[in-house]
Order: C-alpha cells, then structure tokens, then sequence
C-alpha cells in the first residue's frame, strides 16, 4: 500500500486541522444544508473565472476584512454630520460584535471551511476562526442597520448593497458554506435587535 496517497489528506494536515479545532465532518447540518451549500456553489461556480467578477468579489471579501469598509463609512459620516460620539459608539459596537461572533459563536461550532486558502486564483487573507458562522455577513448586517438609517436615499441603499455584497463575497470565494453567509445575517441581524433594546434603555438619545 502507498505510503503517500494524493487522494488523501497527509497526517501533517489532520494534526494541523485537529490543533486548530476543525475536523472535517464535525459539527455538520444534515443533508439538507449540505445539498443547499453545493447547489449555492454549484451556481457560483458557473460565474467564478470572469475578470470583473472575481474582482467584485474578492475586492469585497478584502475591504470586509476586520470590518474595514463599515469603520470607513462610519468615520464618513461622522465628519460630514460632525458626530464623534457617534462614530466612537459605532466603533465600540462593531468591535463587541467581532468578539461575540468570532471568540463566542464560532467556537460553538468549529466547522471546517470549505477550503483554507480560497478558491484558487482569488487571493483572499486566510482566517484563523471557524467557518460558521461567517464573520464578514454578521459584521455586514449589523453594521448596514446601525449605519444606513444615519444617512439618506441613495447612501443608505448603498450601504446595505454593499454589505449584501460582501456577504455574499465569502462564499463566492469559498472561505465560508453558503450557509455560514446564511447564519452569518442572521446572526448580525439577533445582535443589532439585542444592541437596539440595550440603547433604547440605557444609551443616551442619539448616541448611535
């Protein structure tokens, strides 16, 4: 018997995967989030490989990073409304909900990824977390729905397309199961109702 088999994973790469928490097959969802996450790459797939398209996204996938697009638009808009208290706030929230989702949440889990470099050709940063759920969709959904009410027609509609995109980005580059999106807005869009009833009652008015 072959001592190296290319159809397999080497021994180095399991220990790599079991020292960092994510064994394949562990903590799945059932066939039925497992056909919905191939028939999702499945479709993407059919676009991957086009220049302006794999640009779009692996841009977004980029600026998503450590939430750095929503700590630009907030700044943004705090110097156009001279608001400071409210981007220092904004700042504070975004940071607690990096901490909840990706030292709470993902450790919860610990779902391998569908890959641990991206799709091959889109250069993408290589996370230390688990998979599920995707950082970038709940940072995006939460920080469209603390910002884009703080800004009027077109910008508003322009923040949450843009975190729509971003989102998305982390499947289409395949460093999150469509899934992982899925719980990942879901999961954004729980904390901004949690943060919400926490303002209402203890923030000073107009802080966020």
């Amino acid at each position: 018997m072959a001592i190296d088999d290319p159809g397999r994973p080497s021994i180095g790469e399991k220990i790599d995967e079991v020292v960092a928490g994510e064994v394949p097959g562990q903590h799945q969802f059932g066939p039925g989030v497992e056909r919905f996450d191939e028939a999702v790459d499945t479709a993407m797939d059919r676009i991957r490989g086009n220049p302006s398209v794999d640009r779009v996204f692996t841009t977004a996938s980029h600026v998503g990073d450590f939430s750095i697009i929503w700590h630009a638009i907030n700044i943004a808009i705090g110097l156009v409304n001279r608001q400071p208290k409210r981007v220092l706030a904004f700042a504070a929230l975004i940071g607690l909900e990096s901490l909840v989702v990706n030292q709470g949440v993902k450790r919860m889990f610990k779902r391998s990824r569908p890959t641990t470099t991206g799709e091959a050709g889109l250069e993408v940063r290589q996370p230390r977390t688990s998979s599920f759920p995707s950082g970038h969709a709940s940072a995006a959904t939460f920080a469209a729905a603390m910002l884009a009410p703080r800004v009027g027609w077109p910008f508003s509609a322009l923040i949450r397309t843009a975190a729509g995109v971003v989102a998305t980005s982390r499947a289409y580059v395949r460093i999150h199961h469509a899934s992982d999106v899925v719980a990942g807005v879901v999961t954004g869009a729980v904390l901004v109702s949690v943060t919400r009833r926490v303002l209402r009652r203890y923030a000073p008015s107009g802080l966020v």
